[in-house]
Protein backbone atom coordinates (compact mmCIF):
# COMPACT_ATOMS: atom_id res chain seq x y z
CA UNK A 1 0.00 0.00 0.00
CA UNK A 2 2.99 2.30 -0.15
CA UNK A 3 1.71 3.96 -3.35
CA UNK A 4 -1.73 4.89 -1.97
CA UNK A 5 -2.07 7.50 0.80
CA UNK A 6 -3.99 6.50 3.91
CA UNK A 7 -6.21 9.21 5.34
CA UNK A 8 -6.25 8.92 9.13
CA UNK A 9 -9.18 10.52 10.95
CA UNK A 10 -8.31 11.22 14.57
CA UNK A 11 -4.56 11.18 14.06
CA UNK A 12 -3.75 12.71 17.46
CA UNK A 13 -5.29 9.80 19.37
CA UNK A 14 -2.92 7.32 20.99
CA UNK A 15 -3.88 4.64 18.50
CA UNK A 16 -3.70 7.10 15.61
CA UNK A 17 -0.15 8.13 16.45
CA UNK A 18 0.92 4.50 16.80
CA UNK A 19 -0.60 3.73 13.40
CA UNK A 20 1.10 6.74 11.81
CA UNK A 21 4.49 5.54 13.02
CA UNK A 22 3.87 2.02 11.73
CA UNK A 23 2.68 3.13 8.31
CA UNK A 24 5.57 5.58 7.99
CA UNK A 25 8.02 2.79 8.79
CA UNK A 26 6.49 0.86 5.88
CA UNK A 27 7.06 3.79 3.54
CA UNK A 28 3.34 4.56 3.33
CA UNK A 29 2.15 8.14 2.93
CA UNK A 30 -0.27 9.22 5.66
CA UNK A 31 -2.62 12.19 5.49
CA UNK A 32 -3.49 12.99 9.13
CA UNK A 33 -6.83 14.58 9.97
CA UNK A 34 -7.02 16.18 13.38
CA UNK A 35 -8.95 18.73 15.40
CA UNK A 36 -5.67 20.01 16.84
CA UNK A 37 -3.14 19.87 14.03
CA UNK A 38 -0.54 21.50 16.28
CA UNK A 39 -0.60 18.41 18.52
CA UNK A 40 0.77 16.24 15.72
CA UNK A 41 4.50 15.50 15.37
CA UNK A 42 6.12 18.35 13.39
CA UNK A 43 6.79 16.21 10.31
CA UNK A 44 3.05 15.61 9.87
CA UNK A 45 1.75 19.11 10.50
CA UNK A 46 2.48 20.39 6.99
CA UNK A 47 0.42 17.63 5.32
CA UNK A 48 -2.33 17.41 7.95
CA UNK A 49 -5.88 18.62 7.47
CA UNK A 50 -8.08 20.15 10.13
CA UNK A 51 -11.56 18.93 10.99
CA UNK A 52 -13.96 19.37 13.86
CA UNK A 53 -17.05 17.21 14.20
CA UNK A 54 -18.82 20.17 15.80
CA UNK A 55 -18.28 22.21 12.62
CA UNK A 56 -20.69 20.96 9.94
CA UNK A 57 -18.95 20.18 6.68
CA UNK A 58 -15.38 20.31 7.99
CA UNK A 59 -14.88 16.55 7.93
CA UNK A 60 -16.37 16.27 4.44
CA UNK A 61 -13.93 18.91 3.23
CA UNK A 62 -10.96 17.22 4.90
CA UNK A 63 -11.88 13.84 3.38
CA UNK A 64 -12.25 15.16 -0.16
CA UNK A 65 -10.75 12.71 -2.69
CA UNK A 66 -9.68 10.25 0.04
CA UNK A 67 -9.41 6.62 -1.07
CA UNK A 68 -8.26 4.60 1.94
CA UNK A 69 -9.59 5.86 5.27
CA UNK A 70 -9.00 4.76 8.86
CA UNK A 71 -11.07 6.30 11.65
CA UNK A 72 -9.47 6.42 15.11
CA UNK A 73 -11.98 8.87 16.56
CA UNK A 74 -14.32 7.71 19.32
CA UNK A 75 -16.34 4.70 18.27
CA UNK A 76 -19.57 6.60 18.88
CA UNK A 77 -18.57 9.12 16.16
CA UNK A 78 -18.29 6.40 13.52
CA UNK A 79 -21.61 7.20 11.87
CA UNK A 80 -20.51 10.81 11.37
CA UNK A 81 -17.35 9.57 9.66
CA UNK A 82 -19.33 7.29 7.34
CA UNK A 83 -21.68 10.14 6.45
CA UNK A 84 -18.71 12.30 5.47
CA UNK A 85 -17.00 9.77 3.19
CA UNK A 86 -16.71 10.85 -0.47
CA UNK A 87 -17.50 8.67 -3.47
CA UNK A 88 -13.76 8.23 -4.07
CA UNK A 89 -13.32 6.00 -1.01
CA UNK A 90 -12.24 2.45 -1.89
CA UNK A 91 -11.94 1.14 1.66
CA UNK A 92 -12.64 2.31 5.20
CA UNK A 93 -11.66 0.88 8.58
CA UNK A 94 -13.66 2.12 11.56
CA UNK A 95 -12.51 1.59 15.12
CA UNK A 96 -15.37 0.47 17.32
CA UNK A 97 -15.22 -1.13 20.76
CA UNK A 98 -16.40 -4.30 22.48
CA UNK A 99 -18.22 -1.92 24.79
CA UNK A 100 -20.95 -2.23 22.18
CA UNK A 101 -21.75 -5.63 23.75
CA UNK A 102 -22.12 -4.30 27.29
CA UNK A 103 -25.35 -4.94 29.14
CA UNK A 104 -25.12 -1.38 30.47
CA UNK A 105 -26.53 0.47 27.50
CA UNK A 106 -26.17 4.22 27.08
CA UNK A 107 -26.33 6.80 24.31
CA UNK A 108 -22.73 6.27 23.25
CA UNK A 109 -23.25 2.53 22.86
CA UNK A 110 -26.37 3.16 20.79
CA UNK A 111 -24.34 5.51 18.59
CA UNK A 112 -21.75 2.78 18.12
CA UNK A 113 -24.48 0.48 16.87
CA UNK A 114 -25.62 3.22 14.49
CA UNK A 115 -22.09 3.39 13.08
CA UNK A 116 -22.07 -0.34 12.32
CA UNK A 117 -25.42 -0.03 10.54
CA UNK A 118 -24.29 3.09 8.69
CA UNK A 119 -21.24 1.38 7.23
CA UNK A 120 -23.19 -1.75 6.26
CA UNK A 121 -25.81 0.40 4.54
CA UNK A 122 -23.32 2.67 2.76
CA UNK A 123 -22.12 0.14 0.21
CA UNK A 124 -18.53 1.26 0.86
CA UNK A 125 -16.05 -1.62 1.24
CA UNK A 126 -14.86 -1.67 4.81
CA UNK A 127 -15.03 -3.15 8.26
CA UNK A 128 -15.54 -2.15 11.89
CA UNK A 129 -12.91 -3.45 14.31
CA UNK A 130 -14.11 -3.90 17.90
CA UNK A 131 -11.07 -4.02 20.22
CA UNK A 132 -11.21 -5.08 23.84
CA UNK A 133 -9.17 -3.14 26.41
CA UNK A 134 -6.11 -1.74 24.60
CA UNK A 135 -2.86 -1.39 26.48
CA UNK A 136 0.76 -0.69 25.63
CA UNK A 137 3.05 2.31 25.61
CA UNK A 138 3.67 5.06 28.16
CA UNK A 139 0.41 6.93 27.49
CA UNK A 140 -2.18 4.16 27.59
CA UNK A 141 -4.95 4.83 30.07
CA UNK A 142 -5.50 1.22 31.09
CA UNK A 143 -2.58 -0.76 32.53
CA UNK A 144 -0.65 2.47 33.07
CA UNK A 145 -3.49 3.65 35.28
CA UNK A 146 -3.35 0.38 37.21
CA UNK A 147 0.40 0.86 37.55
CA UNK A 148 -0.14 4.42 38.79
CA UNK A 149 -2.47 3.19 41.56
CA UNK A 150 0.02 0.50 42.57
CA UNK A 151 2.93 2.97 42.69
CA UNK A 152 0.94 5.56 44.63
CA UNK A 153 -1.05 3.40 47.05
CA UNK A 154 0.35 -0.13 46.77
CA UNK A 155 -3.21 -1.32 46.32
CA UNK A 156 -6.03 -1.34 43.76
CA UNK A 157 -9.72 -1.45 44.76
CA UNK A 158 -11.85 -3.79 42.64
CA UNK A 159 -15.53 -4.75 42.86
CA UNK A 160 -15.97 -8.30 44.18
CA UNK A 161 -12.21 -8.61 44.35
CA UNK A 162 -11.76 -8.41 40.59
CA UNK A 163 -13.22 -11.75 39.53
CA UNK A 164 -14.63 -10.44 36.23
CA UNK A 165 -12.78 -11.57 33.10
CA UNK A 166 -11.28 -9.67 30.18
CA UNK A 167 -8.93 -10.08 27.19
CA UNK A 168 -6.52 -7.12 26.92
CA UNK A 169 -4.82 -6.58 23.56
CA UNK A 170 -1.54 -4.77 22.98
CA UNK A 171 -1.72 -1.58 20.92
CA UNK A 172 0.84 -2.95 18.46
CA UNK A 173 -1.49 -5.85 17.69
CA UNK A 174 -4.41 -3.48 17.14
CA UNK A 175 -2.28 -1.56 14.65
CA UNK A 176 -1.42 -4.84 12.91
CA UNK A 177 -5.14 -5.56 12.65
CA UNK A 178 -5.78 -2.15 11.07
CA UNK A 179 -2.98 -2.69 8.57
CA UNK A 180 -4.43 -6.07 7.63
CA UNK A 181 -7.93 -4.61 7.32
CA UNK A 182 -6.59 -2.07 4.82
CA UNK A 183 -5.11 -4.76 2.63
CA UNK A 184 -6.90 -8.10 2.98
CA UNK A 185 -10.14 -8.71 1.11
CA UNK A 186 -11.13 -11.30 3.73
CA UNK A 187 -11.34 -8.46 6.25
CA UNK A 188 -14.27 -6.75 4.54
CA UNK A 189 -17.80 -7.23 5.80
CA UNK A 190 -19.07 -8.06 9.27
CA UNK A 191 -17.36 -6.41 12.28
CA UNK A 192 -14.34 -8.21 13.72
CA UNK A 193 -13.59 -8.51 17.43
CA UNK A 194 -9.95 -7.68 18.14
CA UNK A 195 -8.75 -9.18 21.43
CA UNK A 196 -5.78 -10.71 23.17
CA UNK A 197 -5.23 -14.49 23.24
CA UNK A 198 -5.67 -14.90 27.00
CA UNK A 199 -8.65 -14.59 29.30
CA UNK A 200 -7.56 -13.07 32.59
CA UNK A 201 -9.39 -11.75 35.64
CA UNK A 202 -9.00 -8.15 36.71
CA UNK A 203 -7.42 -9.41 39.93
CA UNK A 204 -4.78 -11.38 38.02
CA UNK A 205 -4.21 -8.46 35.66
CA UNK A 206 -3.44 -6.21 38.61
CA UNK A 207 -1.02 -8.82 39.93
CA UNK A 208 0.86 -9.23 36.63
CA UNK A 209 1.07 -5.44 36.21
CA UNK A 210 2.54 -5.25 39.72
CA UNK A 211 5.12 -7.88 38.86
CA UNK A 212 5.97 -6.07 35.62
CA UNK A 213 6.77 -2.85 37.52
CA UNK A 214 8.46 -4.66 40.41
CA UNK A 215 5.90 -3.76 43.07
CA UNK A 216 3.53 -6.56 44.15
CA UNK A 217 0.13 -4.98 44.84
CA UNK A 218 -2.73 -5.63 47.20
CA UNK A 219 -6.18 -6.10 45.67
CA UNK A 220 -8.90 -4.57 47.84
CA UNK A 221 -12.38 -6.13 47.40
CA UNK A 222 -14.84 -3.24 47.44
CA UNK A 223 -18.64 -3.23 46.97
CA UNK A 224 -19.56 -1.85 43.58
CA UNK A 225 -21.62 1.04 45.01
CA UNK A 226 -18.71 2.12 47.22
CA UNK A 227 -16.32 2.08 44.29
CA UNK A 228 -18.73 4.27 42.32
CA UNK A 229 -18.47 6.84 45.12
CA UNK A 230 -14.68 6.59 44.97
CA UNK A 231 -14.85 7.05 41.19
CA UNK A 232 -16.83 10.25 41.60
CA UNK A 233 -14.19 11.56 44.01
CA UNK A 234 -11.32 10.85 41.58
CA UNK A 235 -12.80 13.44 39.24
CA UNK A 236 -12.25 16.22 41.79
CA UNK A 237 -9.28 15.09 43.89
CA UNK A 238 -5.86 16.02 42.47
CA UNK A 239 -3.10 13.46 42.06
CA UNK A 240 -5.38 10.42 41.79
CA UNK A 241 -5.83 8.62 38.44
CA UNK A 242 -9.41 9.24 37.30
CA UNK A 243 -11.91 6.46 36.81
CA UNK A 244 -15.44 7.00 35.50
CA UNK A 245 -18.57 5.55 37.08
CA UNK A 246 -19.47 3.66 33.89
CA UNK A 247 -16.02 2.07 33.99
CA UNK A 248 -16.69 0.88 37.54
CA UNK A 249 -19.90 -0.80 36.40
CA UNK A 250 -18.04 -2.60 33.63
CA UNK A 251 -15.36 -3.80 36.07
CA UNK A 252 -17.92 -6.32 37.25
CA UNK A 253 -18.80 -7.46 33.73
CA UNK A 254 -17.08 -10.32 31.89
CA UNK A 255 -15.61 -9.19 28.54
CA UNK A 256 -14.39 -12.32 26.78
CA UNK A 257 -14.69 -13.12 23.10
CA UNK A 258 -13.54 -15.71 20.55
CA UNK A 259 -10.83 -14.38 18.22
CA UNK A 260 -11.10 -16.95 15.45
CA UNK A 261 -12.36 -14.31 13.00
CA UNK A 262 -9.45 -12.00 13.82
CA UNK A 263 -6.99 -14.78 13.14
CA UNK A 264 -8.73 -15.97 9.98
CA UNK A 265 -9.74 -12.69 8.33
CA UNK A 266 -6.86 -10.50 9.52
CA UNK A 267 -4.09 -13.06 9.94
CA UNK A 268 -2.97 -11.52 13.24
CA UNK A 269 -1.74 -13.59 16.19
CA UNK A 270 -1.72 -11.30 19.25
CA UNK A 271 0.95 -11.47 21.94
CA UNK A 272 0.20 -12.90 25.37
CA UNK A 273 -0.23 -10.57 28.34
CA UNK A 274 3.21 -11.26 29.86
CA UNK A 275 4.98 -10.42 26.60
CA UNK A 276 2.82 -7.35 26.10
CA UNK A 277 3.46 -6.02 29.61
CA UNK A 278 7.20 -6.62 29.27
CA UNK A 279 7.10 -4.57 26.09
CA UNK A 280 4.98 -1.89 27.78
CA UNK A 281 7.18 -1.43 30.84
CA UNK A 282 10.50 -2.25 29.20
CA UNK A 283 11.15 -5.20 31.49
Amino acid sequence: MTDIPVTLVGATSKLGQNLMRRLASRGCKVIPLARRVEALPPQYQTVAKHFDLEQPGSLQAALQDAEYVVSCVHAYDGAAVVAALPATVKRVVLMGSTRIFSRYSNRNIEKQKEAVVALASSGIPGVVLHPTMIYGGPTDANVQRIAAYIRKFGAVPLPAGGTALLQPIHSDDVVSCIEAALQRDDALGEPIIVAGPEVISYRDLVQVVGRAIGKPPIVLPVPGFALQIVAALTAVLPGIPTIRIDEVRRLGEDKTFPIDEMRRRLGVEPVDISTGLARTFGS
